[in-house]
């Protein structure tokens, strides 16, 4: 394989393509990351995609649907089944000049790459005081919510941005599918892209001019309250959306900030809606013991101590291994149980106590 002549120390930004006709410019989310591939493939030829059965089969889920056919098996390359091994091929890439964008099948598949990741991938760039980049994003479906059997339904952000040195961000729709894929293939560190997998068939318009393109560690108001601030991310957004709803029906305006990036976390726009609304829910899949939902209840508090009126409440899945497909609904946050969160920092009834307090 000939490495690449682009000049990696001046990575260009992703460029803007033509808006799609009309009958095109709706997408699913997966179809959004499918095109983000394709965008990336087209404008770098230093892009390169590597995965389990991404090549001929286009992928478990089938975002890398066509790609080898249109670019070849030089650049979209079917692996053998060792994360690990795919990872460290990544790495030697890295080295090479090269920009590979790796696809974790599964999120519970992950773990045995989890030693490159984090003794390797996160820290090379710093280890060679940034002489050496690892531009490698590696795409993880995550969270439940498709019946799937044990291993393939888990929420392992944590354990990354508990990582210095790795990015961690997640989309929740079509057009931030598009939008964070293609500024994380362009970002010269190591990012760990999460894909909600039950949010897949969602669809929604996609601009690909990427004219008005948020940086990707912005936070981003998906509903505007004044009562309660209710903070997600990925897969949850939709479900936070409706909890918005439902409780502006009982005269509760409930403001919903999706994070998109878990590490670096744009805690400032959390902070000015905290300072605004006076208390804070925070919702997500994975465990509540050492979650994400815990890092932005002590950093708001810290920040926010003298303008919240109840502490911040967090519902999350619940302390133990992610339960057989026919407990799903029961392990993960619903509507009602984000309505109960609010209802607890409002002082209102809720489920652990009956009562006001």
């Amino acid at each position: 394989m000939t490495a690449p002549t682009t000049d990696r120390a001046a990575v260009p930004a992703p460029q803007a393509h033509a808006a799609p006709d009309a009958a095109a410019a709706t997408l699913t989310l997966a179809g959004a990351l499918n095109l983000g591939l394709r965008h990336a493939l087209e404008d770098d030829p230093a892009v390169l995609l590597l995965g389990e059965d991404i090549g001929t089969l286009g992928g478990v889920f089938r975002v890398t649907d066509g790609l080898q056919r249109d670019f070849g098996a030089d650049r979209v390359m079917d692996t053998p089944l060792a994360e690990a091994g795919i990872v460290g091929v990544a790495v030697g890439l890295c080295y090479r000049g090269y920009r590979p964008v790796v696809e974790i099948q599964f999120d519970g598949f992950v773990y045995p790459a989890f030693d490159q990741l984090v003794a390797q991938v996160a820290k090379l760039r710093y280890r060679t005081r940034g002489k050496v980049a690892m531009p490698i994003t590696v795409r993880i479906p995550y969270g439940g919510g498709i019946g799937a059997v044990e291993h393939h339904s888990e929420s392992p952000e944590a354990y990354f941005t508990h990582t210095s040195g790795l990015r961690v961000v997640t989309c929740s729709h079509p057009q931030d599918a598009y939008t964070l894929l293609r500024q994380s293939i362009a970002c010269d560190d190591p990012v760990i892209f999460l894909e909600p997998k039950r949010r897949y068939w969602t669809k929604a318009p996609v601009d690909p001019t990427l004219d008005a393109a948020p940086p990707m560690e912005a936070a981003a108001v998906v509903v505007e309250g004044t009562d309660v601030t209710l903070v997600t991310y990925g897969p949850l957004v939709a479900t936070a959306r409706d909890a918005a709803v439902a409780a502006a029906d009982d005269g509760v305006s409930v403001e919903v900030i999706d994070l998109r990036s878990l590490s670096p976390m744009d805690l400032a726009a959390v902070e000015e809606s905290v300072r605004r609304t006076g208390r804070l829910v925070i919702t997500h899949e994975a465990q509540q013991h050492g979650g994400l939902g815990a890092e932005i209840a002590a950093s708001i508090t810290e920040r926010c101590f003298e303008h919240l009126e109840a502490p911040p409440v967090r519902v999350t899945g619940f302390d133990v291994p992610y339960p057989p497909a026919k407990l799903e609904e029961h392990f993960l946050p619903g509507l009602d149980r984000i309505l109960d969160g609010v209802d607890r920092v409002l002082g209102r009834p809720h489920s652990l106590t009956g009562w006001e307090g």
